[in-house]
């Protein structure tokens, strides 16, 4: 008995020292960090009082040149497609910087002009984006409901480096989107809630992976009661936040 206790006591005596406490590992509560996202709130409250400014046009890539801005749509109780992008445009934001991402908005209020396309994606060129998503609602025809999600066309020169990055994160957009919102895929736009264009500055003057989400449509009563309400903008920006957090992900 005694030359057990003598043997148990040797045996602990001899076993390695316990590791010292170390910090608790909180790196699952930042599932993004160090991940860079550009915001683009289309449009802007003031744009409609100085059209000379933004109807004049800036240079788009290949020679072709558009529009600095527009003034965008709103529903028919007068809740306006600028005000609705930032607002989601900051829950969104929220959402992303709770873990740990780096967001820049392309505009912060909604009380002045543009920026033009061209410096919208300027913005997430230097801030060297790993995804931008410009924000908007679509005015529509008011039979037609539904969001669709925008990527360009490959274009030579211009997005022919950021097309696949692109298109990649406009289908895990489609799929989040639909998926947290029910919000429909687009029944006048698009293809099963893609769709891929060719015009738009914002999208051929990025040299970051980008998109065009068009949320819903603000010309439909249907769409127009579900994204007038507050609550359920931050299921939309919840939508594209687990989008945005798949493409990163997986890229």
């Amino acid at each position: 008995m005694l030359l057990q206790l003598v043997s148990a006591v040797t045996a602990l005596a001899l076993a390695p020292a316990a590791p010292p406490n170390r910090p608790a590992d909180h790196s699952h509560r930042a599932p993004l960090a160090g991940e860079r996202i550009a915001i683009d709130p289309g449009h802007n409250g003031a744009n409609g009082a100085h059209p000379d400014q933004i109807n004049r046009t800036v240079p788009i890539g290949n020679g072709q040149r558009k529009a600095c801005d527009t003034v965008g749509t709103q529903t028919a109780s007068g809740y306006t497609e600028s005000a609705y992008n930032l607002s989601v445009a900051r829950k969104l934001k929220r959402a992303l910087k709770a873990k740990g991402a780096k967001v820049r908005l392309t505009r912060k209020d909604d009380d002045g002009v543009g920026p033009c396309i061209s410096k919208r994606a300027k913005i997430g060129n230097r801030f060297n984006a790993d995804a931008a998503v410009s924000i908007h609602a679509d005015g529509g025809p008011p039979s037609g409901r539904g969001f669709h999600v925008i990527y360009s066309t490959r274009i030579q020169g211009l997005t022919d480096d950021i097309y696949r990055p692109s298109r990649k994160l406009a289908r895990a957009l489609r799929r989040s989107y639909a998926r947290r919102t029910g919000i429909p895929p687009s029944t006048y736009a698009g293809s099963n809630g893609l769709d891929a264009r060719s015009d738009l500055g914002g999208l051929r003057l990025s040299d970051v992976p980008k998109v065009f989400i068009e949320t819903g449509n603000m010309r439909n009563a249907a769409d127009a009661r579900l994204l007038q309400r507050s609550r359920f903008r931050k299921r939309i920006a919840k939508g594209i936040f687990f989008g945005l957090r798949h493409f990163l992900h997986r890229r």
